[in-house]
């Protein structure tokens, strides 16, 4: 199921004012430890998979990129990215991420920031990045964490006075659908275990690079009280992998 969301009116409409989206990557709690791991993008040709508004895009492009294509299924997601963006080094495809088709050995980095859990298949993601990458190529993408995915409720557990108790992980092992609410109700998303996500990508031919769990920046836990709550349970997963 290739569920686009993200052109709902109403879910537009609140994504658009999340911080990561008003303030771009340093709204992102996770930026900071995805910045980390990317390679040296000078004269790469990147290639940026579910790119939204276009702000990993650009900050490759500031990197001195050579050229940079970002592939999204939203069209106002990409009318958005296109505003904002003024580059023709830059290129903005409408596409699912499952029906990407790009020629062998096309990019030298392959990033993806929190697109994968809306996608069934993993392991034909895997197949399609490998073929696309170059040689020593490197793929680089943040998730949910399968922590947070393996319940379809994707909250906490409140007391009376709604303080959160705990973070509660059942069905952990059923992969498969999860029916969950995102800025609205119906919002399909894919768990898997954390061991499909490795064994997809050494199953492709990739040579893990570095496996993260970001916690929020000391700066984001000062000035945002329950930024602390990111410190009970890991909300995201970032793995970086390199063609063998």
């Amino acid at each position: 199921m290739k569920q686009n969301k993200y052109d709902d009116v109403n879910f537009y409409s609140a994504y658009e004012k999340m911080p990561r989206s008003v303030k771009g990557l340093e709204g992102a709690g996770e930026w900071h430890i995805l910045q980390a791991l990317l390679p040296d993008l000078r004269n790469k040709s990147v290639l940026d998979l579910g790119c939204g508004f276009g702000w990993h895009c650009r900050y490759a492009r500031e990197q001195q990129a050579s050229s940079v294509v970002g592939v999204d299924i939203s069209e106002k997601m990409l009318k958005k990215a296109r505003e904002l963006t003024d580059d023709p080094l830059i290129t903005f495809i409408r596409l699912p991420i499952e029906d990407i088709n790009f020629s062998e050995a096309q990019f030298d980095v392959v990033i993806s920031s929190l697109a994968f859990h809306y996608i069934e298949s993993f392991e034909a993601i895997c197949n399609k990045v490998y073929s696309c990458l170059k040689a020593k190529g490197v793929f680089i993408f943040s998730v949910e964490h399968p922590i947070f995915t393996s319940r379809a409720e994707q909250d906490w557990y409140y007391d009376d006075q709604r303080n959160r108790m705990h973070w509660a992980v059942d069905t952990y092992q059923n992969e498969g659908v999860r029916e969950t609410s995102f800025l609205t109700d119906n919002v399909i998303k894919y768990h898997r275990t954390f061991s499909t996500y490795i064994n997809n990508l050494i199953n492709a031919g990739f040579s893990i690079r570095a496996v993260k769990e970001p916690i929020p920046s000391e700066e984001m836990l000062q000035n945002i009280p329950e930024m602390k709550d990111e410190l009970r349970r890991p909300m995201f997963l970032i793995i970086s992998a390199e063609k063998l």
